[in-house]
């Protein structure tokens, strides 16, 4: 399994590869459970794109694609019959490398001694198939955050070691993507273990793969595949080209970091305060937001007690709370942090931006705030000295 971060060391996006059909995307989940992998993909349930345990390649959201905008999904179906022409779901795979919910230990009281078990059992093997080249980056800041420094975190780093990421570039962009604006997609990037371009035109359904990793080479060995083909190979390409020319949205020509620092006091803050809920679905649907917070329970004969970590949010008043009160007391505040964070003070404390153009803050925010319209009212203000104007006519949820 790839767990590169670095320099790209999966072959280029030009290179040969292999071209497969239908029937080799269905070979291909059924290899991977023969291996071992609990399979992880794309699926169509309770009337979104989510990410579940797939048994069989059908189980795909062949047909379907999304409608995205500020506070707005739907599902729309697709003539062309495509797997992976849709934009990034409500869910990430930070949710299985990272999940909402984990036991730390427990602890039983068993003839008056204490017997402390461990929280969780061996994670399964992951084969993650239809990872967007954004979410690609977004397991690689992951990997930096909760791998790369003093304080590892030995879950995720078992969950992890154990992943392989089957990435799957973009040619159907979503309104609310901006992945080129933080380099993160439309292409795939380093740390893949096979990557694949769908391309369903006039000469067929196919999927142009080439291998990324020793083992990912294996698994594409054994498909029912043929050398790709030059048609294929310059559909393909032109459709991420072109996917990279229709972003929905797009970041600020400005250095985002300068940015966030230069307008803390921008009363931009005062308006996006005015319409934030501090609900912290952003911070939920983000693929790299990281907070935790801890969790003690008993039972009511304090014979047995458990910890858990769970899912925070910057957002949540009692994030920040010390003796005498929380330090962001204020939607205001809390909204700075957050943005400020991802876009700015990320780099200093990990070395890159904690966002990767995703858009899902933008599409599950319930009142449609956009983080590039934010973003793009505090350059004006910067270039002019003056209070950007309000929020362009709906941009709200419709």
């Amino acid at each position: 399994m790839s767990t590169d971060t670095g320099t790209n060391s999966s072959p280029p996006a030009g290179s040969g590869g292999l071209v497969m059909g239908k029937d080799g995307m269905s070979a291909l989940v059924d290899v991977l459970i023969a291996r071992g992998f609990t399979v992880v993909g794309p699926t169509v349930r309770d009337g979104a794109i989510v990410l579940a345990e797939l048994r069989s390649a059908d189980e795909l959201p062949y047909g379907w694609g999304v409608e995205l905008e500020a506070g707005h999904y739907r599902l729309r179906e697709r003539p062309d019959g495509a797997a992976f022409a849709n934009a990034a779901g409500p869910q990430s795979w930070k949710r299985f490398l990272h999940p909402p919910r984990v036991r730390q230990w427990s602890a039983d009281r068993v003839e008056g001694e204490l017997v402390l078990t461990a929280g969780e059992a061996p994670p399964p093997r992951y084969a993650f198939l239809g990872v967007r080249p954004c979410d690609l980056r977004a397991i690689a800041v992951q990997d930096r955050v909760l791998t790369g420094g003093a304080y590892r975190d030995g879950g995720y780093a078992e969950r992890r070691s154990g992943a392989l990421l089957i990435v799957v570039e973009c040619t159907e962009p979503g309104a609310t993507c901006f992945c080129v604006s933080m380099g993160t997609g439309p292409a795939a990037g380093p740390g893949y273990d096979l990557a694949m371009t769908e391309v369903a035109d006039e000469a067929g359904h196919r999927f142009w793969v080439r291998g990324g990793s020793p083992e990912g080479a294996e698994i594409l060995a054994e498909l029912p595949a043929r050398p790709a083909d030059p048609g294929t190979r310059e559909t393909a390409r032109a459709g991420v080209t072109a996917a990279a020319d229709r972003m929905g949205r797009t970041m600020p020509e400005a250095d985002l970091r300068e940015l966030m620092a230069g307008t803390l006091d921008a009363p931009r803050w005062d308006d996006v305060a005015g319409r934030c809920l501090t609900c912290g679905n952003c911070t939920m649907v983000c693929p790299t937001c990281f907070c935790t917070t801890t969790e003690d329970t008993t039972d009511l004969t304090g014979d047995h007690a458990e910890r858990w970590r769970l899912w925070d949010s910057c957002f949540d008043l009692d994030f920040s709370l010390l003796h005498g009160g929380p330090v962001r007391a204020t939607t205001r505040s809390r909204y700075r942090q957050w943005m400020t964070h991802k876009l700015g003070t990320w780099y200093d404390q990990f070395g890159s931006s904690g966002c990767v153009g995703c858009g899902r803050c933008i599409v599950w925010c319930p009142v449609g705030i956009d983080i590039t319209e934010e973003a793009a009212a505090l350059d004006d203000w910067t270039r002019s000295g003056k209070p950007a104007p309000a929020p362009r006519e709906g941009s709200g949820p419709p």
